[in-house]
Formats: structure tokens, C-alpha cells, sequence
């Protein structure tokens, strides 16, 4: 299993899509969004090729995502899953044993304009 690295960028956006979906919805659905956050991540170290994930040539070498939605069945709290998840995670491997989460970015954004090349991972170590 790889470790998980959040850049502050993708921490920022967790804390915001977090925030916000309290602030719409309320406090369940910020649990219920919270834990389908944390099971694709878990995804993620698992298998960050897994069928579903895509290489985003477009936006950078070695760049992929990773919808929400394809890991909606392993997050229900309670019996209940979050309905239409929105956002997708852009990640990089980091060698052998990590990988980078870049950004968390709804997915109707221009993906591009929230990418900064020089951005770094803080050790996990």
C-alpha cells in the first residue's frame, strides 16, 4: 500500500468542500462527504491505477484523476452514500511507495487554471 501525501493546495480544498457541504447541507452530509473523501484516498494507496483512475496528459506528465463517485460504494456511513459526488482528485506517484495529491477540484472546473507546476508534497516521515 502507497502513502498518501496532500499538497497544502489539496488540503485547502478539503477543508473548503468540507466546509461548504456542512454550510449547504448540513452536518451528516459533511460526514458522509468526509468519509467518501477518506475512502478514495484509501483507493488510492491501494491501487493508484485502478480501473477508473485516468492519466491526464493534458494537464501534466505523470498527472491522473480519480472521480469521487467510483468510490461511493465503499463510503456509506449509516447506510447512505453521498448521491452525486462532484469533485475528483488530481494525483502524481511519488516513486515507489507514495502518491501526490495534487488538488481536489469540482468537476466542473477548468482543471489547468488550478494546477502549479512547482508544487511539492511534505514528507510523511
Amino acid at each position: 500500500m502507497r502513502r498518501i501525501r496532500l499538497s497544502a493546495a489539496a488540503e485547502t480544498d478539503i477543508i473548503e468542500i468540507l466546509e461548504n457541504s456542512e454550510r449547504e447541507f448540513g452536518r451528516a452530509a459533511r460526514e458522509r462527504y468526509d468519509k467518501l473523501l477518506r475512502a478514495a484516498l484509501r483507493d488510492l494507496a491501494e491501487s493508484a491505477t485502478r480501473p477508473g483512475s485516468v492519466a491526464r496528459p493534458e494537464l501534466g506528465d505523470d498527472i491522473r484523476s480519480w472521480h469521487l463517485r467510483l468510490s461511493r460504494k465503499r463510503a456509506k456511513l449509516d447506510g447512505r452514500a453521498v448521491r452525486r459526488p462532484r469533485h475528483l482528485l488530481l494525483y502524481t506517484l511519488i516513486g515507489d511507495n507514495a502518491v501526490g495529491i495534487m488538488r481536489v477540484l469540482h468537476d466542473a472546473m477548468e482543471l489547468h487554471r488550478h494546477l502549479d507546476a512547482g508544487m511539492s508534497f511534505p514528507s510523511n516521515d
